[in-house]
């Protein structure tokens, strides 16, 4: 007999928690423009950037709301985007190359695209070529919440293959803040960095199943990388990276995997308080006085035409191409205007863009504020697009077959099998 789980699966969590997370992003977001722009913009200021706490690094100062915001509470993302990378290659749709061929190939091209928009708008000027990958990234949860809004008629193809390139683009943007957001290196934290995450691999092969001995290892791996100059942020990432994972291939997730436990437990933290802070903390742009010369100037031109131009160039061509070529099998249920409105919602860029652009101009309030005005300008145009073209496309002619198909996959497995078609169909 199947072993079954009372658990949810890790992948209907995610679905449920980031669409519903997603909202409230969107929300956080519009709140924190709304109060930037009124009488109480000075205090929203003044608040997001209060110390709060002691200095924990010398390069950063005293700690801020903004800070713990920023190099604390988002080293628990990117903690949650570690797990969720590791199980979709250990035992997800990644965990094989004819699966992983296709969303690799779309999200390497959503990240050179827009990177190269970006360069070809903005680079020429002295001092914005740093902030070429801030337009590289699709925020999961912004463009979860948009197909949310969409209901039944999104095909859960296209979530999933959403979901998919986002967390390719997330590994992408990990390795970019690690290797070209990295300020002057401390070879001793850093080496003390190394030694607690061998530490944490150390107890993974003893089988020692604790979270809490993970979690603890996790909090003085994050001050180490802190006080290293790699930005605090990875440490989530390599914590992700040790924890024990208990295979379940054609079962639902195992009610005693570490790693599926963590991941379940912070998924409503992350999507319901984390993610929402960032956003408020980070979208308060005050545009009252904005002029089209400050909106066309180009930086945020740069920024917004590589999210909403690049990002759709970038997928939706090489998907188009990867299928005709025979590379890879086109998206189970959707049509080719379906992906294409879902490359447009891949232009969403709004947490990782946010985060990258304070990475790309730090202490440099003005080029900062233009990132996120660009930042906005693009996700905006993007998602308004992307649910235009996804509400009034035909559905696929099996869209109800193909729906009940993968419903009845994630109910006995935990998971959808194969998003793609046969390469030869």
């Amino acid at each position: 007999m199947t072993r079954r789980s009372t658990r949810t699966s890790a992948l209907r969590d995610f679905l449920e928690s980031e669409s519903a997370g997603g909202m409230l992003l969107i929300f956080a977001a519009a709140l924190a423009m709304l109060i930037a722009n009124s009488a109480f913009g000075e205090t929203y200021s003044h608040a997001i950037h209060a110390v709060t706490g002691p200095v924990l690094s010398d390069k950063l100062g005293p700690m801020t709301v903004h800070l713990w915001i920023n190099d604390g509470l988002m080293a628990i993302f990117f903690l949650l985007v570690g797990l969720e990378i590791k199980r979709e290659f250990v035992d997800g749709r990644l965990a094989s190359w004819d699966r992983r061929r296709l969303p690799f190939i779309a999200a390497a091209a959503g990240m050179a695209v827009p990177a190269l928009l970006y360069m070809a708008f903005a680079g020429g000027t002295p001092g914005l070529a740093q902030g070429w990958a801030i337009p590289a990234a699709t925020d999961i949860a912004f463009a979860i919440g948009v197909l949310a809004l969409l209901g039944k008629r999104a095909p859960t193809s296209l979530k999933l293959f959403l979901v998919t390139v986002a967390i390719v683009d997330d590994m992408g943007a990990v390795a970019i803040i690690a290797l070209f957001y990295t300020a002057k290196i401390n070879l001793v934290a850093l080496a003390a960095a190394g030694a607690v995450f061998a530490l944490m691999f150390v107890c993974n092969r003893m089988g020692i199943k604790s979270l809490l001995v993970y979690l603890l290892l996790f909090v003085l791996l994050w001050y180490a990388m802190l006080l290293s100059g790699v930005h605090a942020t990875i440490a989530g990432v390599l914590a992700a990276m040790a924890i024990p994972f208990e295979r379940t291939p054609g079962a639902p997730d195992s009610a005693t995997s570490p790693l599926h436990r963590l991941e379940h437990a912070l998924h409503p933290w992350v999507a319901f308080a984390i993610v929402p802070f960032f956003g408020f903390a980070n979208a308060g742009v005050d545009i009252s006085g904005l002029t089209a010369e400050q909106i066309f100037a180009p930086l945020p031109l740069g920024i917004a035409a590589g999210l909403f131009l690049g990002k759709q160039i970038g997928i939706f061509g090489s998907v188009w191409l990867a299928v005709k070529f025979g590379i890879a099998g086109k998206l189970r249920g959707a049509t080719w205007l379906q992906i294409y409105g879902v490359s447009l919602l891949c232009g969403i860029g709004f947490t990782m863009s946010l985060f990258i652009g304070g990475l790309a101009f730090p202490g440099d309030a003005l080029l900062i504020e233009e990132a996120k005005i660009g930042i906005l300008m693009g996700s905006l145009v993007a998602a308004l697009a992307g649910y235009a073209v996804l509400r009034f496309a035909p559905l696929h002619p099996q869209h109800g077959a193909v729906e009940a198909s993968c419903d009845d996959e994630i109910v006995g497995d935990g998971d959808v099998r194969d998003t793609s078609e046969p390469i030869s169909a």
